[in-house]
């Protein structure tokens, strides 16, 4: 498994330091990267180890004590600093993760799990993408994507919960203008179909309102009836159990009491917020439609701890342990 180091300016070589034991458990990990900043951050691991420098992920050979590192970048990230944006850190960034997509593609490695990338560090490198999601559907060449977050079956979920974006990284005012019922019914089916997967029985699937109430008939809007409804009755003609438009105040709810495996959110924070609030840094973030495995952190740089050893690795290690599954299934 090919785990990004992400913005090297950020938290995510401190985690790989932190999880590197763990991850050796989970699966046989390869860190693509850069090599001093993964020195760098053994300060923060659980135990000695060492990094070892290689230049073919199928000679890597990961140990609790040796941490294969695959150079990934030829940008100059001397100086960095941790908790700083950086065009370089966001350049190299951008670099991990289009090294691992291709030695994926070639199946040179079961899956990727990211750390995660600053978008703002992105665009100061010139490369205007809204973050992870977008440059791995561009790379692999889909056009029918989506990203879920995933939670565990951990208090006070019942079981296993993802939720898919039928919109993402954008702003709130263009969310009405990506509306559509084909998007609506896109992610009924993506989210279906991996939920079928990690949970092993057809998935069971909610798909949220937009409106408050459900627009109560129409009193609040018409993107009920007019986008949602029709999506969720085309997804029941094809066969998936799925059920809305459901108001949001309350299909969380049940969800979280075990009604739901998938749910369909409309936009970003509809989903997050909620799913956050009920499964915390246990949450992982899966890109879905895609060719290959992708996994990742549910959570961002945290640039105002980076450098200071407190960052919690739980994240990474459900990640690895979400792409394990996949790959498998």
């Amino acid at each position: 498994m090919l785990i990004t180091m992400g913005d090297v300016a950020g938290i995510g070589p401190e985690i790989v330091a932190k999880a590197w034991i763990a991850l050796c458990r989970v699966c046989q990990p390869i860190v693509v990267g850069d090599v001093s900043a993964m020195r760098s951050a053994l300060q923060f691991a659980a135990q000695p180890a060492c990094v070892i420098a290689i230049d073919d992920v199928t000679h890597g050979k990961p140990e609790p004590r040796a941490i294969p590192v695959l150079q990934a970048t030829k940008r100059d990230l001397s100086q960095v600093i941790p908790g700083k944006l950086s065009a370089g850190a966001g350049g190299a960034a951008f670099d991990f993760l289009c090294t691992a997509i291709d030695l994926t593609l070639a199946k040179q490695a079961d899956g990727i799990v990211t750390l995660p990338l600053n978008k703002e560090g992105l665009h100061a490198a010139g490369l205007h993408y809204p973050g992870h999601t977008e440059i791995l559907a561009e790379k692999t060449g889909v056009r029918d994507f989506g990203m879920m977050l995933y939670a565990p079956a951990l208090e006070p979920m019942r079981n296993p919960v993802g939720v898919v974006h039928v919109t993402l990284h954008m702003a709130v005012r263009d969310v009405f203008a990506n509306l559509t019922a084909d998007a609506v019914f896109e992610k009924i089916r993506l989210v279906a179909n991996v939920m079928g997967r990690l949970c092993a029985k057809p998935a069971r699937v909610g798909v949220c309102a937009l409106n408050p109430h459900a627009s109560d008939g129409g009193i609040f809007g018409d993107e009920e009836a007019r986008l949602i409804a029709p999506a969720v009755a085309r997804g029941q003609a094809t066969g998936i159990d799925v059920r809305g438009p459901i108001a949001c105040d309350a299909i969380f709810m049940q969800a979280r009491a075990g009604r739901f495996d998938g749910i369909v959110a409309i936009y970003h924070d509809q989903g997050h917020i909620a799913l956050k609030l009920l499964a915390g840094r246990a949450l992982v973030n899966v890109t879905l439609g895609l060719p290959i495995v992708r996994t990742s952190v549910a959570h961002g740089t945290a640039y105002d701890i980076a450098g200071q050893g407190v960052a919690d690795a739980s994240s990474l290690l459900e990640a690895a342990e979400v792409a394990v599954a996949l790959a498998r299934c």
